[in-house]
């Protein structure tokens, strides 16, 4: 356990399964003074048969244990490759790698508040990794914190709390990826006075709609501009807006379970009493996320915390309508792209992966009790070593 600092590549990919995200950082000293620095990140595709197979599983359709098992390892090459692909790119070579922090591929996450007994499951085998990529992996993450009673997720909330913390002034820190999670930062705040949760979907129910309507010739409503062409169907969003999911009191997180292909054909029945053009939907989509934000923040944070900062990462934060909607209905609070601060909008979750795997290698905790309601801390992750050279 030397203090030297390392060189860590963090992978992520999301509930979206549209590709895998790499962070590259240089880490080194403990909480609260990790010293972070960005060096690069980019962004590999997952292909598209592996990515079909992703959703198919996650939205709960049949597969064999065996055809699991099977992606479960083939996920992990993939996570390898892109690792070394990125060092490529970075002109960095994977020997001077210490450690890579790969999230894994949710195909399953259902917490306590909806179960007797919680699970979660992240494939891509992290011991495949370290064999293919020669550089010692940590995987596994969520499970340490379910274990513990937790709801194994938001864990971002630790990563928020080391990078953007401020002394006088009060932040959140808002995700748009396919889930939206926000973390509340307390000017000055101590780890227990940070709040995270899951506040409903973010791209999920977008990106679904684009697919549906496109045939799949389409991923993603790019800079809006097919909500745009939309109208906005009042009653619809109403409807919408009344989720039960909205009215959960924190902890609390979700997924691709709730807001996946069952809800996105609701979606679509609803639309048919309104006459709803696909484009209407994708507003109305859209809206619903910028709602149900605004909505966690003047029920749920604003009551406890007045924030004067909202940093916003993830592909979400790409989207024009979204971030206007939100700005315009909480005019109080400056709403910053992450980028303003140093880190990319797309680069954020894969960076916090690199620094749990930095804290997990050094045996300290690095998720929030406070944020996912475990009974205590854990120290997050399995590693899985290089073989020697």
């Amino acid at each position: 356990m030397n203090s030297k600092p390392m060189l860590v590549i963090g992978l992520m990919s999301g509930t979206s399964a549209d590709g895998i995200d790499v962070a590259l950082a240089r880490i080194s000293g403990a909480p609260p003074r990790l010293n972070v620095k960005l060096i690069g990140h980019t962004k590999i595709g997952f292909p598209r048969e592996t990515r079909k197979e992703i959703l198919h599983i996650a939205e709960q359709r049949p597969i064999t244990a065996g055809r699991l098992s099977q992606l479960d390892f083939s996920l992990g090459a993939l996570y390898a490759d892109a690792a070394l692909r990125a060092c490529q790119r970075f002109r960095v070579s994977p020997r001077k790698i210490d450690l890579i922090g790969s999230h894994g591929q949710t195909v399953f996450h259902e917490s306590w508040a909806n179960t007797r007994c919680a699970s979660t499951l992240q494939i891509g085998e992290g011991a495949v990794i370290a064999a293919c990529s020669g550089i010692t992996t940590v995987s596994d993450f969520r499970p340490p914190d379910i274990a513990l009673r937790g709801q194994g997720a938001p864990l971002v909330p630790y990563a928020d709390y080391l990078l953007y913390r401020h002394p006088r002034i009060s932040r959140a820190s808002l995700n748009l990826g396919g889930i939206a999670n926000i973390t509340v930062l307390p000017a000055a705040s101590k780890p227990s006075q940070v709040l995270g949760f899951d506040t409903g979907p973010a791209n999920i129910l977008i990106d679904g709609l684009v697919r549906s309507f496109s045939k799949g010739q389409k991923q993603f409503d790019r800079d809006a501009r097919l909500a745009l062409k939309g109208r906005t169907i009042r009653p619809l969003l109403q409807e919408l807006l009344r989720d039960p999911y909205l009215r959960l009191a924190p902890p609390k997180s979700t997924g691709r379970e709730y807001y996946g292909e069952g809800y996105i054909r609701r979606i679509i029945s609803l639309g048919r009493r309104y006459h709803a053009k696909p484009n209407d939907l994708i507003r109305v989509a859209t809206l619903f996320t910028a709602l149900s934000v605004v909505d966690a923040i003047n029920r749920i944070v604003l009551p406890r915390t007045k924030i004067q900062q909202l940093i916003v990462s993830g592909g979400g934060a790409y989207n024009p309508l979204v971030l206007a909607q939100i700005a315009a209905l909480l005019p109080e609070i400056e709403v910053v792209p992450s980028s303003k601060l140093g880190i990319p909008e797309d680069a954020k979750e894969a960076l916090a992966f690199a620094m749990f795997a930095y804290e997990t290698f050094h045996r300290r905790p690095a998720n929030l009790p406070s944020a996912t309601g475990a009974r205590g801390p854990a120290i997050l992750g399995k590693i899985s070593y290089a073989p020697p050279r």
